[in-house]
């Protein structure tokens, strides 16, 4: 009988050490999904998104970030909508939760093209970045959020550039474009959000922290696709990136030796998610998305610069956290 109980007491306590010290080393699975949905997945508005949805489901991400957030034509149109009829941003807690994400956020922004974060973890916003007047405006905005998974923190930093050949609110676009205004409108902006989120933190570098969005500009490191001046000012925007904080440019870093472009021109790579060392480092795979429903389709109506179902392609980024 005295040696029927000692077993069962190793027994109890192999059961309760087990899960504990499994648990403790255990990585955690975590899928990001990026995206440029244009003009708040207009292309979706005509189904009830049913296609955006099962396609994000199909996907399964833990942490998804939207650029153009918000709805903004009538649907098939190029009819600016009443901000009252808008389902989005003000229902993006709808629209997640029907592919299994119930929280969401949105960072700061000034006009019609917010970022929004949709996660099945709590989000916590550090900033919402608009930048100050009368010079330094981030015209479509940025934010810092962090999100919580085994006991670490990831840093979000969310952007959108602005887009034009001319800068932010030029009095004169032709002279501005002249002098190149929208690229250094553009290096502005990112030294301005940067400054005010990975620049606040000395030993980011050793931290985990992502950078995504639509840079709406060229990096000198697919030079040999676009062949560009080594001068030219639409490198300044990612020449500030790799030379002031500790990020990498995973799509890059992954195919060295490749040029992958992100819209449905085929000519460009404007959009981007950078990391710190150690979150690359956890890196399993990642790529820029093209497959069946991604693929950017002109609109068959010739409605102006609009694709279907966005004009950019999706950025999937699978990691551990451990």
């Amino acid at each position: 009988m005295k040696t029927k109980y000692v077993f069962l007491l190793l027994a109890a306590v192999a059961v309760v050490l087990a899960p504990v010290s499994c648990k403790k080393n255990a990585p955690v699975p975590v899928r990001l999904l990026y995206w440029n949905i244009q003009n708040g997945m207009w292309d979706g508005q005509d189904d009830n998104y049913d296609r955006f949805v099962q396609f994000v489901q199909a996907q399964d991400p833990d942490i998804c970030v939207w650029c153009e957030a918000q709805s903004i034509w009538e649907t098939d149109s190029d009819r600016y909508m009443a901000k009252e009829e808008r389902y989005l941003v003000e229902h993006w807690g709808e629209l997640a939760a029907r592919y299994g994400h119930p929280y969401w956020g949105i960072g700061g922004y000034r006009d019609d093209y917010p970022q929004v974060i949709t996660s099945k973890y709590p989000i916590t916003y550090v900033a919402k970045i608009t930048g100050e007047e009368p010079d330094m405006l981030v015209a479509h905005g940025a934010g810092w959020a962090t999100v919580e998974i085994n006991g670490r923190t990831l840093n979000l930093v969310t952007l959108h550039t602005w887009p034009h050949a001319y800068a932010y609110r030029a009095e004169n676009r032709a002279v501005s474009i002249a002098e190149h205004g929208g690229d250094l409108y553009r290096a502005m902006e990112m030294q301005y959000i940067c400054e005010h989120t990975v620049g606040t933190v000395p030993d980011a570098g050793d931290q985990l922290w992502m950078m995504m969005g639509d840079f709406n500009a060229r990096s000198r490191v697919d030079n040999d696709f676009y062949g560009y001046p080594e001068d030219d000012t639409r490198f300044l925007v990612h020449d500030y990136v790799r030379a002031n904080t500790p990020l990498v440019d995973v799509i890059k870093e992954m195919y060295p030796d490749e040029f992958k472009p992100s819209t449905g021109s085929r000519n460009s790579r404007i959009d981007f998610v950078y990391c710190t060392r150690p979150l690359y480092d956890r890196i399993t795979s990642a790529d820029i998305l093209w497959d069946p429903y991604t693929t950017p389709i002109r609109d068959p109506a010739g409605l102006s610069n609009f694709w279907r179902p966005s004009d950019h392609l999706p950025i999937l980024v699978d990691f551990d956290m451990q």
